[in-house]
């Protein structure tokens, strides 16, 4: 548990992230969340970005729309115990939208929620601390075990721009995590309680988490980023992880989940899993079977959330606390790899590859994923993202998004483009679809 907030430290200069499939598809320099990392000295990046931005309407719904966007950023690192990153993309409408449209794009900032977005990300204290407290986009977010929320983004809804944050602290043999997706409205929060069976048992351990057992609830009040039904769900996970050697583990884990006050709503998982962390390459592997019944499942709070509490994939066309899901089983596969070959004779490749997928025995697949490389001495970025939900059934749905960003001039200057597809939920619960592209030029300073 302690060596995620770590992991993801470590691995975010390798990350192009693609944060929001309309507007957030850059920033290698973006603030990690808490982190047991090494102590740096304060340092300083500022950033402006200026590029033409055009929403393009697909299967003959909406209309075409272009705007002039100035993205400003300004990222204060001061080590693993302090950081800022502040910014958002404006749009000036150059054309399109019809009568009464307003000079800056409207659904960017129509809702308290929506000024979330200039908080990218502020952290205070680490792992290694009591407590520690981060802020900002939530993407690929897992809670701990990650049985209720796994590789969750809370940008899916391209008009949705909130901050979310999690907390985490540690008193004894107990350590705990609390998260919410909108720090601005009543929307998504949760928590896991984990406790050290070891350390419970026999005084502090040499090495913290080996035996687990942790109690996690989610709860979805529906009223921000669009009305919805709410949804409770609640799950029981015992964990044992065994240190091979330095730098890798293996890992046991099962669990018991269910929705609380539907009757027949449960699930239960069995799952193995590998980390290992050395000086060029950081992985974690995840394989687990999985029994859903009565409408419970895994990952409920996946990806596509924000996009399924309006409709959920499939032919029913209801919410996705609504829907009904077959009982069955299914196998659930997870990739996370972080390859950095510069200490390989001088080259500089630089890899992040993440990857989940979904395979259900009554025929359905899920899979989201991304890859984002670094080349030519980092002067050059590529990043691809991907999503699939109900592939194999009725009303499956698709999403994808590629960015390209080139440095010259000693890499204090670039030029970027963007393009990918997106979803809007409308009033109705429907969700229309769209397109986005993006060409432009930024530049950064950094001291």
């Amino acid at each position: 548990m302690q060596r995620v907030r770590s992991w993801l430290s470590v691995l975010v200069l390798l990350l192009l992230p693609l944060s929001g499939w309309a507007s957030e598809l850059s920033a290698l320099e973006e603030l990690p969340p808490p982190s047991d990392s090494p102590a740096i000295p304060w340092a300083y990046l500022a950033r402006v970005e200026a590029t033409a931005w055009t929403l393009l309407p697909r299967a003959g719904s909406g209309v075409e729309e272009g705007f002039a966007q100035v993205e400003p950023t300004f990222i204060l690192d001061g080590g693993p115990e302090f950081g800022v990153n502040v910014g958002a993309p404006v749009r000036f409408r150059m054309w399109g939208g019809g009568e009464g449209a307003g000079l800056v794009r409207r659904e960017d900032w129509d809702t308290l929620s929506d000024w979330g977005q200039v908080i990218r990300g502020l952290k205070f204290g680490s792992d290694n601390a009591p407590l520690g407290v981060w802020f900002g986009a939530l993407e690929s977010y897992s809670l701990l075990s990650a049985h209720l929320v796994r590789r969750y983004s809370n940008r899916m809804n391209p008009d949705y721009h909130p901050a979310g944050g999690f907390l985490t602290g540690t008193l004894g043999p107990l350590y705990t995590e609390a998260f919410v997706s909108d720090v601005l409205g009543a929307r998504l929060m949760g928590a896991e309680f984990s406790l050290d069976v070891e350390h419970l048992l026999f005084g502090k351990p040499e090495n913290r988490g080996c035996y687990t057992l942790a109690l996690s609830a989610v709860h979805d009040w529906g009223r921000a980023g669009g009305r919805a039904p709410s949804v409770t769900l609640a799950h029981l996970d015992a964990t044992a992880i065994a240190v091979v050697r330095p730098g890798f583990e293996a890992l046991v884990i099962a669990g018991w989940g269910g929705r609380p006050g539907e009757g027949g709503a449960w699930g239960a998982v069995l799952g193995v899993g590998v980390d290992t962390v050395t000086p060029t390459l950081d992985m974690t592997l995840r394989l687990e079977v999985r029994r859903q019944h009565g409408g419970f499942r895994q990952g409920f709070f996946g990806p596509d959330y924000e996009l399924a509490r309006f409709r959920a994939a499939g032919p029913d066309g209801v919410p996705l606390a609504e829907s009904p899901f077959p009982s069955g089983y299914s196998l659930y596969g997870e990739a996370v790899v972080g390859w950095d070959a510069v200490h390989y004779g001088g080259l500089s490749k630089h890899l992040k590859l993440t990857l989940g997928a979904e395979a259900f025995t009554w025929g359905r697949f899920d899979v989201d994923g991304r890859v984002a490389v670094q080349l030519f001495e980092r002067s050059l970025e590529v990043a691809l993202k991907g999503l699939g939900v109900g592939m194999g059934q009725p009303g499956a749905r698709y999403l994808g998004g590629a960015e390209v960003r080139w440095r010259f001039l000693n890499g204090k200057l670039y030029a970027m483009g963007t393009a990918g597809t997106l979803l809007f939920p409308t009033a109705e619960g429907s969700l229309r679809p769209g397109a986005f592209a993006s060409v432009g030029l930024g530049v950064d300073s950094a001291r």
